[in-house]
């Protein structure tokens, strides 16, 4: 789920930036910071999106920069367990399929791309033996979240399934509407 976080923090800038405006500086410097920034508690931070309430700065004998006190907001994706994504395929390997989230990256292991025994080919596709569907680079999908995990926080992990029913390849599920208002009809 995306976010929009209010934060604090004391924000460094330092003497070669003392040409700028307070408020430009201190961006820029919270920018560095926490663009692209990931913790379990906030989840991605995907970008700064202003920087409020800037106090007085406070230089620290020995290091020359000034230390701000300030507010600011961000935009953050936080994955909660069982959460509905839409997403792109990236790439596809012989294990799965590696799915852009929206600046993030998740991964559907082979065995959760469809309801369907599914085989790979050298092609990057992933193929249903009896469905005949397919999965290939740039397809989009509509996924559940099913694992997170922060272990390696330069490189969390986002599991994704497509087997339940209402989810996989938009194609797919465009394909499943027809079929059932022609059949309702």
């Amino acid at each position: 789920m995306f976010y929009k976080v209010k934060a604090k923090d004391f924000i460094r800038v330092p003497p070669s930036m003392f040409d700028l405006s307070r408020k430009e500086a201190v961006l820029a410097n919270v920018k560095a910071t926490y663009e692209n920034f990931i913790s379990k508690e906030l989840g991605f931070v995907i970008n700064v999106i202003d920087v409020g309430d800037v106090k007085e700065g406070v230089i620290v004998p020995g290091d020359g920069a000034a230390y701000y006190d300030t507010d600011f907001e961000l935009l953050t994706f936080k994955p909660e367990l069982n959460e509905l994504v839409f997403a792109k395929v990236r790439d596809i390997t012989d294990f799965g399929a590696f799915m852009d989230l929206g600046g993030v990256e998740g991964m559907v292991h082979i065995s959760q791309s469809m309801d369907d025994f599914v085989s790979f080919s050298k092609d990057k596709v992933l193929q249903g033996k009896k469905t005949g569907q397919s999965l290939k680079v740039n397809d989009n999908c509509k996924a559940r979240i099913i694992a997170v995990s922060y272990k390696d926080m330069n490189n969390p992990k986002i599991g994704l399934s497509m087997r339940q029913e209402g989810l996989g390849k938009i194609e797919w599920l465009n394909q499943q509407d027809e079929t059932n208002k022609g059949a309702e009809e």
